[in-house]
């Protein structure tokens, strides 16, 4: 007998956004007195100058290019103001991730600062602990990451008010919408570099502990560099000159299907499923499921066959993989230009998890 063909009705999954996660929470699930006065379970905010904000009235016009200046290239390559006396190097695994004790962020000369930049990129996301960087007023923060480049206003989240230039993450006390989230999802891992879709992608990224869990809430690493080592020369020489489409219409459509805002017109661009960092001139695998959508030239079942196979070869890549652990005073830098990374949506205490991101935008992605 041959099968009967039944309609399928689509589901309810998050307006069928495809690849595209959904783990932000929006105004519609905000808990403003909650947050500024805490409840009978759960403390107030402790930094009540970083909770979001949406402001309908900020809307911006398409970004305009720019030219990037790569510090990292002027770097002192002995890294003395971040690998000299008084400070203590711990590496997560051989091939990325490190913790450093010792240094203050907030206190790097330019030069230092330079060295930061070529840190990071060697070492692909650095820990910092025990930092001010949280104390420190917004537009000082907010200074640090100018120096890296242009901060990236982003187009949908949460930021302190007046400061859209800082990007908020954050789960208020009490929040429970992750529910509804497992109810058509099975992990809440989401591999992606951030907002990948602009013409002038991140590069040194920073992000910053304000309220964590006791447990739970870490934020998963992995390496473009080393992923892309790992192929076979065969398989790398394949894939260079080819280009591959960004976009951020489906996290612009998941923002309005949840009373939330769209700053800026949501856009695509072509970037090269490799390219190199201009300061170290290491090579890296530059594609994520969340805002990666196809390859330019190929046909769609060859396009998803080879961007399968490319995620599947970075989520299984435990060996290519840092899982750094939140705790007060932790100052997260990474290179977004090598790197993917993953929250975890994975406690279930209700406690709150708040993050401040700053986000300079780099150079326009080149395989050479």
């Amino acid at each position: 007998m041959a099968p009967i063909a039944v309609e399928q009705q689509p589901r309810n999954d998050r307006n069928n956004l495809g690849q595209y996660k959904e783990l932000a929470t929006g105004p519609t699930s905000y808990q403003k007195d909650v947050e500024e006065q805490g409840s009978t379970d759960q403390p107030k905010a402790k930094f009540l100058k970083y909770l979001p904000t949406w402001n309908p009235a900020q809307k911006y016009p398409p970004l305009e290019p720019f030219e990037h200046y790569e510090h990292g290239k002027d770097a002192d390559p002995s890294l003395p103001d971040i690998l000299g006396a008084g400070s203590k190097k711990t590496d997560l695994t051989p091939t990325i991730g490190s913790e450093i004790e010792g240094v203050q962020l907030s206190s790097l000369t330019d030069a230092g600062k330079d060295q930061l930049a070529l840190f990071v990129a060697q070492r692909k996301v650095v820990a910092f602990r025990n930092q001010d960087f949280a104390d420190l007023p917004l537009d000082k923060a907010l200074g640090i990451g100018k120096y890296f480049g242009r901060p990236h206003i982003h187009p949908t989240s949460g930021s302190p008010a007046d400061f859209p230039e800082v990007h908020v993450v954050h789960r208020g006390a009490g929040d429970t919408s992750f529910k509804n989230f497992f109810d058509s999802r099975t992990s809440s891992v989401a591999w992606h570099s951030d907002v990948s879709y602009e013409r002038q992608p991140p590069g040194t990224t920073f992000l910053y502990i304000l309220d964590v869990p006791e447990t739970g809430g870490d934020t998963l690493f992995a390496s473009g560099v080393e992923a892309y080592n790992r192929l076979s020369p065969a398989f790398r020489d394949r894939l260079l000159g080819l280009q591959a489409v960004h976009s951020g219409v489906e996290q612009a459509e998941a923002s309005r299907s949840r009373g939330g805002i769209v700053r800026r017109e949501p856009t695509n661009n072509v970037h090269p499923l490799v390219r190199t960092h201009p300061a170290t001139g290491e090579k890296a695998l530059y594609v994520n499921p969340q805002f990666t959508r196809y390859i330019v030239g190929y046909k769609k079942e060859e396009s998803d066959a080879l961007l399968k196979f490319l995620y599947d070869h970075i989520a299984y890549g435990a060996d290519f993989q840092a899982r750094v652990k939140w705790a007060a005073g932790t100052v997260v830098v990474w290179d977004n230009r090598v790197t993917l990374h993953s929250a975890l949506v994975d406690w279930t205490t209700g406690q709150r998890r708040h993050l401040a991101r700053i986000t300079p935008q780099a150079e326009e992605p080149s395989e050479t």
